[in-house]
């Protein structure tokens, strides 16, 4: 019985059967990539360099669309490197990888958006407390307990699922390496230790979401009662952001591995795994700036500072 180290390279699910489809995802995916570096990275630079933006909220938000970018840039390089030149094939030793770092990825952002979630909570529920209770010292800790948290969750189960023999063959139906597609694979006892990680770790995913849920039933109350029309606006402004992106994560997560079998398809799976491993990195940094006139001052302040420079250095060239 072959065991995982004696396959050579896995094979993942083709894009699109002819080659006018396969350089048609191409561009599609470039795109959608492109959007996701561009607005990401907006956000990072303008939250580094605007001394405005260095508040606790801010903080968190520049972990996110470092989270982001790490996420997208695991996937869609390989499938549009797949598309483009015509072939299914993934290393074993990047096979590996591609799971380790997407699933840390998503662990530490699901952990972040908890945290971020807790950071509302404190600043509409707690305004009083707040300084004291997100301090900059407690900020670096939850956010370096976010991505410690996600090293630790992808690394049980890498090791576990790279450790298990596979027999099944070596067809990933899948556009990237995903550790439920790999299981398929495996046709050992050995199976029942990665579902006993996956079960803790998704009484930890329900806890994040129970903790989310609550204090979102609690901010709404705060908000509620307050008696200022533009307090409520902004505190509505401020969460209704971070609301929409945990909407958007949980939604495609929980429809992707909760969907009936019944309804399974391959193209249906493919479509659904796009959405939530490359959609939300794209599309969260345009519903984060949507509604926040500070983000948008700065990513404008920062677009006009850097247009201005090359205006003038095009000046100095002629």
């Amino acid at each position: 019985m072959p065991n995982s180290s004696s396959i050579s390279e896995f094979l993942l699910l083709a894009l699109a059967d002819t080659r006018q489809l396969q350089l048609l995802h191409f561009w599609l995916l470039l795109g959608i990539y492109l959007a996701a570096l561009l607005g990401n990275g907006l956000i990072s630079t303008a939250v580094a360099c605007d001394h405005r933006l260095h508040t606790p909220m801010y903080f968190f938000l520049l972990n996110l669309a470092l989270l982001d970018l790490g996420c997208i840039s695991t996937t869609l390089p390989k499938a549009m490197a797949n598309a483009l030149r015509d072939t299914r094939a993934i290393s074993h030793a990047g096979c590996a990888a591609q799971v380790f770092f997407f699933l840390f990825l998503l662990s530490a952002e699901y952990s972040l958006l908890t945290i971020m979630a807790y950071d509302r909570y404190v600043a509409i529920c707690k305004p009083l407390h707040y300084r004291t209770l997100i301090s900059f010292r407690a900020c670096a800790t939850m956010a370096a307990a976010a991505w410690g948290a996600g090293v630790l969750n992808s690394l049980l189960h890498t090791a576990t699922v790279f450790s298990l023999p596979l027999c099944q063959g070596n067809a990933v139906d899948q556009f990237f390496c995903e550790i439920p597609h790999i299981l398929k694979l495996s046709c050992s006892d050995t199976y029942f230790r990665e579902v006993g990680f996956t079960v803790l770790s998704a009484f930890a995913f329900f806890g994040c979401f129970v903790f989310i849920l609550f204090s979102y039933v609690q901010i709404f109350r705060a908000v509620l009662r307050m008696p200022s029309e533009q307090g409520r606006h902004k505190a509505f402004s401020t969460c209704l952001p971070h609301l929409a992106v945990v909407s958007l994560f949980l939604s495609t997560a929980f429809f992707a591995y909760l969907k009936p079998p019944s309804i399974s398809s391959p193209s249906l799976n493919l479509v659904v795994s796009f959405l939530y491993s490359a959609m939300p990195p794209a599309v969260n940094p345009f519903v984060y700036s949507m509604r926040n006139q500070e983000l948008k001052g700065a990513l404008w302040k920062l677009m006009t500072k850097c247009i201005w420079k090359a205006m003038n250095s095009s000046y100095l060239c002629m």
